[in-house]
This record gives structure tokens, sequence and C-alpha cells, in this order.
């Protein structure tokens, strides 16, 4: 499919842009199914038991796990999905936060949806000349316990200079304010200037942040948080992104979003597809404190 000029201009103006009924409805049931499997093949044994911290509390993640599952499928558990002693209190298909990042590479099912002639077509219209899937992963948005995901933005995450990190957000199940939908500041990807990234310690080890034209000098988030940031917690901006399953919904890699905390009380959950591209000729992946890092001929649009 090609996008419409109103669409590439909706996506322009907005940073966002939802595309209703882009997956098949039997493709969906394929996926959530695939998912199920995934669910099947985990080994609670041989698992580190990590948790997806999204920095609430200043906590981000970024042991050994995370930072080599760029080409793997790990399995990440809700930080609330474990009791006072670190056992689990409920099943595995309702602790998992996410399972991530190589599917595009190593599942055939994610992968045909990912890596096609239409997905193509789309980062081409959008000015791409070298897109490249550098990680994917299925979001999980537990009942009960689906945890905040603050606001930011994909590029402090996958850093490329210009800044040319592009988001598919794949609808797996219905997605609506109940049940903790995508949260957006439209048109935000314009008032933001990229000022910190998030990189891997090569000294200390983990992750932390840095200034974006000081890679050397750490990011105090007490010291340097910016007043725009700050605003972006209290924002009253903020719009929902309902979407029923099967919808496609592109972000900007400077749009700010977020997700919020799903109430103990409301058992509703969702299931996301999410890719994240990259023009490669743009990138600053192959560096030594790269985040997630790909190799010099990884999987192209």
């Amino acid at each position: 499919m090609r996008l419409s000029p109103t669409q590439i201009n909706d996506f322009e103006k907005n940073g966002c842009l939802v595309i209703p009924n882009f997956l098949r409805l039997d493709v969906v049931e394929s996926l959530n199914y695939e998912i199920e499997h995934l669910y099947s093949k985990f080994d609670i044994n041989k698992h580190p038991m990590t948790k997806f911290m999204t920095g609430i509390n200043g906590k981000h993640i970024g042991n050994k796990y995370f930072l080599e599952s760029s080409d793997k499928i790990h399995y990440f558990f809700e930080p609330d999905a474990f009791d006072s002693k670190g056992m689990l209190t409920k099943p595995v298909d309702k602790s998992i936060n996410k399972i991530g990042h190589g599917l595009h590479i190593l599942d055939k099912n994610f992968k045909s949806i990912t890596i096609n002639s239409t997905i193509s077509e789309i980062c081409t219209q959008l000015g791409y000349r070298d897109p490249r899937a550098l990680q994917s992963m299925v979001i999980i948005k537990q009942p009960g316990i689906g945890n905040e995901v603050p606001p930011h933005t994909d590029s402090e995450f996958l850093y490329t200079n210009p800044v040319t990190c592009l988001g598919f957000w794949f609808a797996l199940e219905n997605c609506t304010a109940k049940n903790g939908c995508l949260q957006i500041i439209s048109g935000s990807h314009k008032m933001h200037t990229l000022k910190k990234r998030f990189v891997r310690d090569t000294e200390k080890g983990g992750t932390k942040f840095v200034h974006v034209n000081e890679p050397l000098k750490n990011w105090n988030s007490n010291v340097d948080h910016e007043k725009g940031e700050n605003s972006w917690q209290k924002s009253s901006k903020y719009t929902n992104v309902e979407v029923p399953a099967g919808s496609l919904v592109l972000i900007h890699g400077n749009l700010v979003h977020k997700l919020l905390l799903v109430c103990a009380n409301i058992w509703l959950s969702y299931v996301i597809w999410n890719v994240n591209l990259v023009n490669g000729c743009d990138s600053d992946l192959y560096s030594d404190w790269s985040l997630i890092r790909i190799e010099e001929e990884s999987e192209k649009g």
C-alpha cells in the first residue's frame, strides 16, 4: 500500500499516524497464536529473571541479558509480577512485560510482517534511503500489573544523527484508555530537541544517559533535566491513541509519548508488536556504546 498525501501530511504535522485495518484479523490471530507458542518455549529455570525497568524511580534496565538481546529472543518480566522474596506471583504468560529484541530476525511469522515491500514502500515515502529494522518486541500490557512507561522519545534510546528513528506499532488486540493505551503529545516531535541518549556504560557496565553533544559527560537527571521534560510529566496535552486490533501506528522518533499504569482493578490487557527502524546510513549503530547493536548487513526494509 501507499500512503496518501493526506496521511503523509498528517504524520509530518502530528508525528503520529494511525492506519486502521493494516493487518487482516486472521494475521492478527496467527501472531497472537505465535506469542502463545513463544511462551511455551520459555524455560524459567534458565532465565535470570530480568525485570524490565523503564526509569521509574531512576532505575533502568541494563544487565547482560538485556544488552545481548538484539539478535535473540529474550523475555523480560513485569517488576510487579514478583513478591517481596523474588518469587513470581502469577503464571509466566501473565507476568511477561515484553519479548524482544530480535524477533524480526529469528521468528518467521514476525519477520514476514516486518521485512516486506509494503513496509519498505512506507519508509521510502517518508524519505528513508536505507531503512533497517533495528529492534523488535512484543509488548504485553498485563492485566492488573501493566507497568507505567514514563514520557520519552524513541530517539533517546535509538540514536541517529540526524534523527531517523521510526516506530511501527502494530496493535494485536484492541487498545483503549481503559487498558492503558498509547498517549502522545501531538506535534511534540517539532518542539523537542534531543539532548540526551541512552548508551552502554563501557566502564562500569550496564546502561546510562549521556549528553548527545558531549557523549563522555553523564546526564544528571537532577541537574540537567529540562523544563520541557518536566512539563511532559504534567502536560494536559496528551491524547489517547485508541485503536482496534489490526491497526498500525507510525511514531516519529522525536514524538513524546507514554503508557499509563494499568490500575489493579482493571483486568484488561493488550498486546503490541513494535518495530523500530532507522536509516542505516545516518546511524551510530556500530560504536562501542551503542545500546542495540546490529551487523553492517542487518535486516533491511
